[in-house]
């Protein structure tokens, strides 16, 4: 499983810097001159940021289960894929169509990302105690 965590952070680490650059410069003459072009740019550097950031903490989750840290360590990964899923996702998508609704599934991704930040803790845990 490790193996397939490493592949998926860098997946997801260069998906979010061409992401990123797109919203920064593509998404810019989109939609900069909506009355909510503003508010759509600003989604999309938050969905950005936290992607890459995620990409990289998954890369932490594939080392912690390299080093056989369990289930918390599995657990964390998954939720931080959800997690860009759900989270990133859906800001992109509101950034795209200005559909302000996909902002329910928004919070859902952020709990994941808050569930696999607490199972890393389990996880780090785990790696003290077995060393």
């Amino acid at each position: 499983m490790a193996k397939i965590f490493v592949i998926l952070s860098g997946l997801l680490g260069f998906t979010a810097v061409a992401l990123g650059a797109f919203g920064a410069h593509g998404l810019q003459s989109r939609v900069g001159s909506l009355p909510d072009g503003v508010k759509r740019l600003d989604w999309w550097t938050t969905a950005a940021h936290y992607h890459l950031t995620h990409a990289l903490a998954l890369a932490l989750a594939a080392w912690l289960v390299h080093r056989g840290s369990g289930a918390s360590a599995l657990l964390a990964g998954w939720a931080f894929v959800a997690g860009v899923g759900l989270f990133s996702g859906s800001l992109y998508t509101m950034a795209i169509t200005g559909q302000t609704k996909l902002g329910m599934i928004t919070p859902f991704g952020g709990l994941l990302f808050l569930v696999g930040w607490g199972a890393i803790v389990v996880a780090g845990w785990r790696l003290g105690a077995g060393s």
